[in-house]
């Protein structure tokens, strides 16, 4: 019996990968589909004032760069003065709503979001269509 040591054996692990890929594949489609129910009873809640519901705000500002909230016009220009004599009529709480024309530029968006956040709002949303 002549056995040659100079030998190395190659081991074949094309199957296995294919093997795993076509598993991977699987996985990954069936996992976006899976929904997992828990049957959960809670607990009943106290018998407590309801809580008010803050009021939100949306802003629209236009492609002629004018800002409407409500039923009311400001130019962008006097908005930061605008603002902050009218914020005081919502609570701090109260949740901003941003719509914006796509063809306006970032920067003027930006601008109308900043004199929001420096007026003493802090949940300010931009608002997009997807």
């Amino acid at each position: 019996m002549n056995y040659n040591w100079d030998d190395n054996p190659d081991l074949n692990i094309t199957p296995l990968v294919d093997i795993m890929l076509v598993l991977m594949a699987i996985l990954m489609v069936t996992a976006p589909v899976m929904e997992y129910h828990d049957d959960i009873s809670l607990p009943k809640g106290s018998k407590s004032k309801a809580m008010q519901k803050i009021p939100d705000l949306t802003i629209r500002i236009d492609r002629n760069k004018m800002i409407k909230i409500k039923d009311k016009s400001y130019s962008l220009k006097t908005f930061a003065d605008d603002f902050n004599l009218m914020k005081d009529k919502f609570p701090r709480e109260t949740v901003v709503y941003i719509k914006a024309d796509k063809s306006l530029k970032y920067d003027t968006i930006m601008r109308v979001l900043k004199i929001i956040k420096d007026s003493g709002f802090s949940k300010v949303s931009l608002v997009t269509n997807g």
